[in-house]
């Protein structure tokens, strides 16, 4: 086997990747692999694993996650030592051993100035890793993840020393431009930037380096560069010839005298901030020998700093064209844009033709400008270019010239060029930013309200500059009072303006290029507000094909107006807007939509999500009773689009699930209650749902409600009711699931609503189950089922016959599961739901297995994991493969079962599912009981006990409670007689099967026991 920890932690076995479980078992195993050789104490991996967050069952635990790693890798790897473990590893199976060996290799090579051979073994250190080390374990482990990213670090440190002395500074520079930026206190590395720099002939960008290091060490640790590097500062100020690595040969130099030198760069921004990786880059381009002039196009949307970018570079670069730097104003963004004669009359101009030496046409003049700039290095800055036509007349034709264009599109249609998207600043940028423009004790001394300035900002350099100058002109004013004004969202544009610079302004002059088409999507994606979106959402916002939606979407995109994020898991590109274009945009909604068309768009995009989520339900029934069968609604989706989302329903839903919540609470606010309220509904009830967002659906859904409430829409209230009910349920949260329903089964029967009726009759005896409220729920679900077979629905007639069938078995009432199991299956069958015919018949393997009948029971186990696992939906499986365990429990072979037990429990966590978590580590005592491990059982069944009562669920309490006093009788603790009564009590309080079993078989106490065991594992 290998173990790979650089990187996430993994186990291969030839060329299978194991299965090792959640995160803690990795994280379990990781510690072990980094002290191989070393007995390693239970107590030090809890606080290795866990920290200072130690849950009270972690020794047992780490006990437990032993005996399934132990199954999974073969019981050689991990020993148990007193009073922990020790991992014995071969030579070369762990990564970590591989890349020390590389590294001391490379060591070796430069003590014996084996220069080439040091690179390339210090390189396959570097190699070896694939990530962050010890990624997949959670907040575990934090300190050994740190001390290998150290050496890895100075393995890069090591090995770019050595590509220096090889005298390949070209090939380090940028990639020593972003160590730098990320490790901004490391001084060897900044040494190595300036030292490359220097040799590269940019002198002024390796003292920019060394001031910026300057700077860093004194604001993060309050230190002055060490001797090393202020020592190599002073040779760089020098001209130190021996920096260089060789003795460079005196150049003869030429000067033409009388030439004109333009020099029109407008002056550099003292401030430019966030961008020295990206000024590297660009300027190596610019550094490269050509074939024909370099042409670098930067484009970004309004305000994001393309012009102080591209002023910034030509003012770096300028000493490379001793011709002069040409700099024009194209005016993209204005009416009144600059033409090619303009331009070229005033280039020529500069170039010393003066206006009446110059030819009358265009093309003449073209000529005569590439004429004069074939023999000479010029650098031409092009400014805020609208199209590529208006830029080709500009371009010359010798190779000694470069020519820099910024532009709000991305001219992708200039043959050769080199695009480059400039995005908004990160944080630390844009706090850096702001600090330079109002000072940098007034940001120390409110970090938290900077913080907030620059996220309401959107990180966009103009409007950060623009808050920085406001807060600058009014010293009266706190951070935490810009940072109040800027989070009213309707006066925040109102606020970034100062003087005669506006981002309301900035962001027009974009938005007015587009054509009307684009203009009202534009609008309407504002108004929607969702935090990203597909591109197929512009359909129903403008009521066109998708086809056509794609279309406007990169008219978007070119104009800079929306930005790709991702490709989401089920292959759709999505997009977002910036929240500033986000507030321009709603703001000309407003002036330019009527309100009739406004809520048009929004009805007709959420009916397109809500008809989406119809066909998922639809397609492959989930076997769950459904509020609604039909929605008025819902709006008709594109055939391609509905494909790509039955192709994962779940990964869709996860995908759109911001989307989803913003629109309802969107659509409440705007007044469209049936909208808000059949897609919130809608989703409640779908089998795709997640409740892992609780508490943003929970306000989405509180917000379609009081929008109900406000419309007098009785039934909607009443839906949404039961809707809050569902998204309980999922949580186990039964109080409020009775709560939720009671209120909207009334307004139901007010109404004269049997569906919804039915409905919040089966949601509460479904809780009343839960709850161990045995007879009140069968009650509650015979007056449902009769409700259904009135309404023909095969679906309820399953939920209800399962559901009743399960609360007899509760009850021991055997004889009366089988009619009811054999109803649901048949209505199942009948509604094509393979869903609800697997969770019917592993209801029946329950029955089978209460009744000792443990071959029928382990064949329709077997059945349903298998029918579940063809759906995918891992919470279903997870109680599946428990079913599946209990019965080869009982049959004594259930130790084969653990590894998929602890998968099954991390399931339940994942899913925030405490019942089933409560059942997982019942189960799971209860295998360790059956095995003998006494103390891993009893860990396991008290978390169990106290998740139960948590939630108030008597039952399953007792039944750990049960298995607790068998554990006591073995080990002849007298308290076991107690706590049996206890868990008697309660099973006889709730007509319990297990009541009459324990009085009638005094031997059910104690489940067959192997040696008992109560140490180690």
């Amino acid at each position: 086997m290998e173990f790979r920890l650089l990187g996430p932690v993994e186990v291969w076995n030839g060329d299978h990747r194991v299965a090792l479980g959640g995160p803690k078992p990795r994280a379990l195993l990781a510690a072990l692999l980094l002290r191989a050789g070393q007995v390693v104490s239970i107590d030090r991996l809890v606080h290795l694993v866990w920290g200072a967050h130690a849950p009270d069952t972690a020794r047992g635990l780490v006990q437990t996650y032993v005996s399934a790693l132990r199954r999974t890798l073969g019981g050689d790897l991990i020993e148990t030592r007193p009073p922990g473990y020790l991992v014995r590893l071969d030579r070369g199976v762990l990564d970590v051993q591989a890349f020390e060996h590389f590294a001391d290799d490379g060591r070796r090579a430069v003590a014996e100035a084996r220069h080439e051979d040091a690179a390339r073994s210090l390189r396959a250190a570097e190699r070896v890793w694939r990530g962050p080390a010890l990624d997949g374990v959670g907040e575990a482990l934090s300190a050994d993840a740190a001390r290998l990213t150290e050496l890895r670090l100075t393995v890069v440190d090591e090995r770019i020393a050595v590509e220096l002395q090889l005298g390949r500074q070209s090939e380090v520079a940028v990639e020593l431009a972003s160590l730098v930026a990320a490790h901004p206190a490391r001084e060897r590395m900044r040494g190595h930037l300036m030292t490359a720099l220097y040799r590269l002939g940019r002198s002024s960008e390796a003292l920019a380096v060394y001031e910026d290091g300057r700077k860093a060490l004194a604001e993060e640790l309050g230190i002055d560069p060490g001797p090393d590097l202020r020592a190599l500062h002073q040779a760089i100020l020098r001209e130190d010839v021996a920096l260089l690595g060789f003795v460079p040969l005196a150049q003869p130099v030429s000067e033409e005298h009388g030439r004109v030198i333009p020099a029109q760069l407008p002056a550099d921004v003292p401030d430019l901030v966030g961008r020295a990786a990206l000024i590297v880059d660009l300027t190596r381009l610019l550094d490269m020998n050509h074939t024909a002039p370099p042409v670098l196009v930067i484009s970004g949307k309004g305000g994001v700093g393309k012009s102080a970018v591209a002023v910034h570079l030509a003012r770096q670069a300028g000493h490379q064209y001793p011709d002069g730097q040409l700099f024009a104003d194209l005016r993209g963004t204005t009416d009144s844009p600059a033409t090619a004669e303009e331009v070229l009359s005033r280039f020529l101009r500069a170039l010393g033709i003066p206006y009446t030496a110059q030819p009358e046409s265009a093309q003449d003049r073209a000529d005569l400008y590439r004429s004069l700039l074939e023999r000479r290095r010029v650098l031409l800055v092009l400014d805020d270019a609208r199209s590529e036509r208006q830029i080709r007349p500009l371009l010359p034709g010798g190779t000694g010239c470069a020519v820099l264009i910024t532009s709000r599109g991305r001219l992708s249609g200039l043959a050769g060029a080199h695009l480059t998207d400039l995005d908004v600043l990160d944080t630390e940028g844009a706090l850096a930013l702001l600090g330079s423009v109002l000072g940098a004790d007034r940001l120390a001394a409110e970090p938290d309200a900077a913080a907030e300035i620059v996220r309401l900002c959107g990180l966009l350099p103009l409007a950060v500059r623009t808050a920085g100058a406001r807060l600058a002109t009014r010293r009266h004013w706190t951070l935490a009072t810009m940072a109040g004004r800027l989070g009213v969202e309707h006066r925040r544009l109102d606020e970034l303006v100062a003087g005669d610079v506006a981002v309301r302004a900035s962001v027009g002059l974009s938005y007015r290029l587009l054509d009307q088409r684009a203009q009202t999507a534009f609008r309407r994606l504002g108004l929607l507000g969702t935090p990203d979106f597909p591109s197929w959402i512009v359909a129903p916002l403008l009521d066109i094909p998708a086809d056509d939606a794609d279309d406007v979407v990169e008219r978007l995109i070119d104009a800079q107006l929306i930005d790709h994020v991702t490709i989401d898991a089920v292959g759709q590109s999505r997009f977002r807007l910036h929240d500033l274009l986000r507030v321009f945009a709603a703001e000309c909604s407003e002036v330019c939509d009527t309100a009739a068309a406004r809520d048009a768009a929004i009805t007709r995009t959420l009916g397109s999500w809500l008809q989406l989520i119809i066909e998922i339900g639809s397609r492959v029934p989930s076997g769950e009773v459904e509020l609604r069968r039909h929605y008025a609604s819902a709006h008709p989706v594109d055939d391609h689009v509905a494909k790509r989302v039955m192709a994962d329903p779940e990964a869709w839903l996860e995908a759109e699930t911001p989307a989803l919540i913003v629109a309802v609470e969107r659509a409440a606010c705007l007044g469209l209650d049936v909208a808000a309220c059949d897609l919130a509904t809608a989703l409640s009830f779908s089998r795709v749902f997640s409740a892992n967002r609780m508490a943003e659906w929970h306000s989405s859904h509180a917000a379609a409600l009081a929008a109900t409430r406000r419309a007098g829409n009785r039934l909607g209230e009443a839906a949404l009711l039961a809707g809050l009910g569902q998204i309980h349920y999922s949580l186990d949260h039964f109080d409020q699931v009775r709560e939720h329903l009671s209120q909207a089964l009334t307004i139901f029967i007010e109404a004269g609503d049997r569906r919804g009726e039915a409905v919040a009759l089966a949601g509460l005896g479904g809780a009343c189950r839960e709850q161990c409220r045995l007879r009140e729920g069968l009650g509650l679900l015979s007056r449902s089922a009769e409700l259904f077979r009135l309404l023909g629905d095969d679906i309820g007639i399953g939920a209800t016959c399962r559901l009743s069938a399960a609360i007899h078995l509760e009850l021991g009432e055997y004889d009366a599961t089988w009619p009811l199991l054999d109803q649901a299956l048949t209505a199942y069958r009948s509604a094509d739901s393979g869903r609800g015919e697997a969770l019917t018949v592993r209801t029946r393997s329950l029955v089978h297995r209460a009744l000792g009948d443990y071959a029928r029971a382990g064949r329709d186990s077997t059945e349903a994991l298998a029918m579940l696992r063809a759906s995918g939906e891992q919470l279903m499986i997870a109680f599946a493969v428990q079913s599946w365990a209990k019965v080869e429990i009982r049959r004594g072979r259930g130790g084969a079962c653990l590894p998929s037990l602890v998968d099954a429990l991390d399931v339940c966590r994942n899913h925030l599912d405490r019942y089933g978590e409560a059942l997982m580590l019942r189960t799971i005592g209860e295998l360790h009981l059956a095995e003998g491990e006494l103390d891993l059982a009893e860990a396991h069944l008290i978390e169990s006990v106290a998740i139960s009562r948590e939630l108030g669920t008597a039952l399953p309490a007792a039944r750990a409670r049960r298995d607790l006093a068998a554990i006591l009788s073995a080990r002849g603790d007298g308290t076991a007689e107690a706590m049996l009564a206890t868990a008697l009590e309660i099973f006889s309080e709730h007509e319990a099967r297990e009541f009459t079993e324990l009085t009638h078989t005094a031997a059910a106490c104690l489940p067959p026991l192997r040696r008992p065991q109560t140490t180690g594992l």
